[in-house]
């Protein structure tokens, strides 16, 4: 029977009620909808609401669930429509009156609520430690190959030689920010909601404070109507997934170009790795592949939450149950790519001799050619156009620059001297961008001590 029946003449249709049933979802979130009704109940207690002997009672049944539940003991059923009702009619058929009295001055509205923000907290807090995880990954390749030269692009076009190492630690930022992003979506679940019951609040004398405490809640929502509708730590979550898995979509990418025979950059280990069905030597980058993929299911989830509550009046609608399976999804989604990733980036191979080759093609030292002039007085814009003139007789040629002859640079220009040879080795090039944030060996050097030391304070923050 309903918890609701009294109004009700009929129940309702077969098909409506597994429509209307969120259990199939929120029975996910069991934990959390126990860990909410015990506090709940020790604050009745406490204030005199319900008796000890009731308290004590509400306790151990709901800590005998809560085993049976993890035991896979427990049935489910769809009649019962959410983990809420589940949980309590369970509850209330084995311990009596007692179990009935839990619901005093509360609603399922901040019920759900309270349940949802923990289960939020818990998982920005999983999502943080992944992302720490796949960090650690990218620093440990970018300490290892720190001396290897990759050639930097723009366009998908070679421009000018980077430290590989400089390149790997682009993407530590990026993880860096996805981190600040799910820290500020568990600081904004982390709220309470319960005690406001259905919109308005109740009459019984509940401490919110107490049970926020006892939650783990840094404090109590202020208004009871936003309370039970506000959904925005979800989108913050939601959105800190999306962002994230954008992230690393764009990492993907990058693995399942540098793996592929044309650049050959890196050897992906087996275990991130497929065959084929009908070329046996194939050796295809697929759960890149599925990162990449991913992505979009999770923005999708962001988008569905945000069309959903874009209509919606003051305070609870059911359209709100469609909450929790899209943020659910998000945030497992995410987990999974993260711990995809820093396996797949611990294991991989790094094939520097390939990466060099390739930095060898594209005029990467173009532009240092042009700096070469612009120190010695010309303008920049002018050795610009020098410069290219000299590229332009190598693509005649078939050259590249350090294949010109002294005299070639002359023609160009009288300012070239026979130093302009050390303008053209790539190690050099690299090293020279000694700006803070920079490629160079020594900049490189202080952004892998600022990386290590943002994680170290991410971790402790955790």
């Amino acid at each position: 029977m309903a918890l609701w029946s009294g109004r009700f003449t009929e129940g309702v249709s077969e098909f409506t009620q597994q429509f209307g049933a969120s259990l199939p979802v929120d029975k996910a979130l069991y934990a959390q909808d126990i860990a909410g009704s015990k506090a709940h109940a020790r604050m009745l207690a406490a204030q005199g609401v319900i008796s000890q002997d009731d308290c004590d009672a509400i306790q151990a049944g709901l800590d005998a669930i809560k085993a049976r539940i993890e035991a896979g003991e427990f049935a489910f059923d769809i009649n019962d429509e959410d983990i809420h009702m589940s949980i309590e009619s369970v509850l209330t058929a084995e311990i009596g009156d007692a179990g009935a009295r839990l619901h005093t001055g509360r609603s399922r509205n901040d019920q759900v609520a309270t349940d949802t923000r923990l289960y939020a907290k818990e998982r920005c807090s999983q999502l943080m430690r992944a992302n720490l995880d796949l960090r650690a990954a990218l620093i440990h390749q970018a300490k290892e190959h720190f001396d290897t030269i990759l050639p930097g692009y723009t366009h998908l076009q070679h421009a000018q030689p980077v430290l590989f190492s400089h390149h790997l630690l682009a993407y530590v930022w990026m993880l860096t920010r996805d981190f600040e992003r799910l820290a500020a979506a568990r600081r904004a679940a982390d709220a309470s909601p319960l005690g406001c019951a259905a919109l308005a609040g109740t009459t019984y004398p509940l401490d919110r404070q107490m049970t926020a405490a006892e939650l783990g809640f840094s404090r109590v929502i202020p208004n009871s109507l936003d309370a039970v509708s506000d959904r925005d730590f979800l989108l913050d979550l939601m959105y800190a997934c999306s962002v994230s898995c954008m992230h690393l979509s764009r990492l993907a990418e990058e693995i399942i170009l540098w793996s592929t025979s044309e650049f050959g950059f890196v050897t992906l280990s087996d275990s991130f790795s497929t065959g084929s069905s009908i070329m046996p030597q194939k050796k295809n980058p697929d759960f890149a592949e599925l990162v990449r993929g991913k992505t979009g299911r999770v923005v999708g989830d962001l988008v569905a939450l945000l069309v959903t509550m874009k209509g919606l009046p003051l305070a609870y609608n059911k359209d709100l149950q469609e909450d929790k399976e899209g943020a659910i999804d998000a945030a497992k989604t995410l987990e999974d790519c993260l711990v995809c990733m820093a396996g797949m980036i611990g294991t991989m191979q790094v094939n520097a001799d390939a990466m060099m080759t390739q930095a060898k093609k594209g005029y990467l030292a173009a532009t240092d050619v042009a700096d070469y002039l612009a120190k010695k007085g010309m303008p920049f814009r002018r050795a610009h156009e020098v410069v290219g003139h000299l590229v332009l007789l190598c693509e005649t040629r078939g050259c590249d620059l350090d294949d010109l002859a002294l005299e070639d640079f002359k023609a160009a220009s009288d300012l070239f001297e026979a130093d302009i040879t050390g303008a053209l080795d790539l190690k050099s090039i690299a090293a020279a961008r000694t700006t803070e944030g920079g490629t160079g060996h020594e900049a490189v050097r202080a952004q892998l001590e600022q990386a290590e030391a943002q994680m170290a304070s991410d971790e402790a923050a955790l």
